[in-house]
């Protein structure tokens, strides 16, 4: 055993002598914690290198290291013919022992009032598992890994400046020339890489947009039903979201007028509505153009998963009929790559165009060079285009397997609405049943549907499941059907057919106002 007049014993350093990082880390890392954690005080004598070596059966050398590494953090100091201490230098600057801050009541934060009340109706979030039947999940299995991996290695191989250094705030000029020349051919868009923006995803875009056009209280017409991500960020930019409907055509623009005519801004998903999965129809995409013009508003279109027609070509985008220049254009690759690109892109109006430029200037640390650069070349060597296509028939395989796996099993207790678009679609429970009921039902069996409610504002009529399908091999959605089966037989075993009130989360927390 080491004698005290040796220095202290440090015996509840452990080594692990096979860990990712080297001993010598190891030990400083032990050291520096019990130095700055109060267990070795000020002045206090370590033990000699020698010694410590016997202990922990390392190398002499090995504990010299770390000693020159904690002298050079002044942490610890070495007197000739004494041997090594603690620093005096932490008499005053040791932080504050860890017992010392718990004792301290714990106060509430602080929060900003617009983030105060934001916070309040955010919701919680769904689980974005790989199982079924988790929406917005692109298809892992078929994404050409080998493709990536390639365009990735070459990319690395360019000049160090060219990867290395801090990204264009803008987006970098060749994804921008290509997402251009992309939707011109593939969406019917007439822009210029000038007007394309690449952000860290959808979401940024929308926050982007909401600083640039928004003042607090500003009105907001949004679809309700809609998409719950871009209510949350309209939501924390102090917007007063007015509800507006939703049917078969899309957003109910009357209704969006009788509401609130003096709108500012306008959101909506016309290719495939989230949740409902309406397509905006032509006279409801002109009625809205002429709303917004009328009112000098602007018009986010949030083109998530229209890449995805499953028959023919995907429906004409409302910026491609857009004569006025009030459409905001934004894409994703979440959804046509995948999501941890934390990729996205908008498209400006050419009198936005300038201002948009100047916030992302101001603000924006830009999106990683790598990942602009990989996919910039995925699309220009049309790998992105092949990608897409073979999506659009794999996720109409699935969602065929889907349907005719519910129409087997769940029904008359759950109807599967058709669709031929995207990477969802809905369902309708039978009067008695309540959708939230089967949600938490479902999840206790591994199951993931979320209910529409969950996606309103204001309460619906009837409320239903929102079914992802695109993520999930046919196997794997006939084993959710099965899931869902039980479920439902779950609740009519029990009799609990209703759980909470429609509007509320899976965590039963209130998920709008």
């Amino acid at each position: 055993m080491v004698k005290r007049e040796e220095g202290a014993l440090l015996q509840s350093i452990v080594l692990d002598r096979k860990g990712a990082h080297g001993l010598s880390v190891q030990i400083c890392a032990g050291l520096r914690e019990l130095i700055l954690g109060g267990a070795l005080k000020v002045g206090e004598r370590l033990p000699a290198t020698r010694t410590l070596a016997q202990e922990f059966g390392v190398a002499r050398t090995t504990i010299v290291e770390s000693f020159e590494r904690l002298a050079a953090e002044g942490l610890i100091e070495t007197r000739i013919g004494s041997g090594t201490f603690v620093s005096q230098a932490l008499a005053n600057e040791r932080p504050a022992p860890a017992a010392a801050a718990v004792a301290v009541p714990t106060a509430r934060v602080k929060l900003a009032e617009a983030m105060n009340t934001a916070s309040k109706l955010f919701g919680t979030r769904l689980p974005h598992q790989p199982r079924a039947f988790t929406t917005a999940m692109p298809a892992f299995d078929a994404f050409p890994m080998a493709q990536w991996s390639k365009l990735s290695g070459r990319h690395w191989r360019k000049a160090r400046h060219q990867v290395l250094g801090y990204p264009d705030p803008h987006g970098e000029l060749v994804l921008r020339q290509a997402i251009a020349a992309h939707l011109r051919l593939n969406r019917g868009i007439a822009c210029e890489w000038q007007q394309i923006f690449v952000v860290a995803g959808a979401q940024q875009a929308f926050q982007l947009i909401a600083a640039t056009l928004l003042d607090p209280g500003d009105k907001v017409w949004f679809e309700d039903p809609g998409a719950i991500g871009a209510r949350n960020s309209l939501i924390q930019s102090g917007a007063d979201l007015v509800p507006v409907p939703v049917d078969e055509s899309g957003l109910v623009v009357e209704e969006g007028l009788r509401r609130a005519p003096d709108f500012r801004l306008a959101f909506t998903t016309p290719a495939h509505q989230q949740p409902l999965g309406a397509k905006m129809s032509l006279e409801r995409r002109l009625a809205l153009l002429e709303a917004a013009e009328a009112s000098g508003a602007w018009i986010i279109e949030d083109d998530w998963d229209g890449e995805f027609c499953f028959q023919g070509a995907p429906m004409a985008t409302l910026a491609s009929i857009d004569r006025s220049g009030r459409v905001i254009y934004v894409g994703t690759f979440s959804k046509t790559l995948f999501p941890s690109l934390r990729l996205g892109f908008l498209v400006a109006p050419p009198q936005l165009s300038e201002q948009i430029g100047i916030c992302l200037d101001a603000f924006s640390p830009g999106v990683p060079t790598a990942l602009q650069g990989i996919v910039a070349d995925f699309i220009v060597e049309g790998h992105f285009a092949t990608h897409v296509r073979r999506m659009r028939k794999l996720y109409q395989e699935r969602y065929q397997a889907l349907f005719d796996a519910a129409q087997e099993h769940l029904s008359p207790d759950l109807e599967v609405v058709p669709t031929q678009t995207g990477m969802h679609t809905i369902a309708f429970p039978r009067k008695g049943l309540e959708a939230v009921a089967i949600a938490q039902a479902a999840a206790r069996r591994g199951v993931t549907v979320a209910p529409i409610s969950r996606f309103c504002l204001e309460p619906l009529a009837r409320d239903g499941l929102v079914l992802g399908f695109s993520g999930f091999p046919p196997s794997e959605i006939r084993a959710g059907v099965t899931g869902l089966r039980r479920s439902i037989d779950d609740l009519v075993t029990q009799g609990d057919w209703t759980g909470v009130s429609a509007g509320m989360v899976l965590s039963g927390k209130p998920n709008s106002p």
